[in-house]
């Protein structure tokens, strides 16, 4: 049923602490499964700051969809009037990531800066 509604562009509801839990598990997993290996290759690739670059503007673009997303998520939820608790904690996240996207955007001026020097 996931993988079918996948296709769509649907994803499933989890009602249950556990089920939410059973997933962030997974999720975690995968995630560091897929990593595995990264360090060695970013280490033989990433030779200089500009060799960074890339991979840092690759991230911000992604963090900063994911934060206007969830923006989207933040207003639905405020316009419904959905759950006091989970505005809040919407409202966290989308902070956070802006915070994020910041701190990324420093990072990318950061390897420009110290190729060229102008520190």
């Amino acid at each position: 049923m996931d993988i079918a509604a996948e296709r769509f562009g649907w994803r499933r509801a989890y009602g249950t602490t556990t089920q939410v839990d059973e997933l962030l598990t997974e999720q975690t997993e995968n995630a560091y499964r897929a990593a595995a290996g990264h360090t060695a290759l970013a280490t033989a690739k990433n030779t200089d700051v500009l060799a960074v670059q890339p991979g840092v503007v690759d991230a911000r673009g992604r963090v900063l969809a994911d934060v206007l997303f969830l923006e989207g998520l933040l207003a639905g939820a405020r316009n419904n009037g959905l759950a006091p608790e989970l505005i809040e904690r919407l409202e966290d996240v989308v902070d956070h990531g802006h915070e994020l996207t910041v701190l990324l955007a420093d990072t990318i001026r950061t390897t420009a800066a110290a190729h060229t020097g102008d520190r």
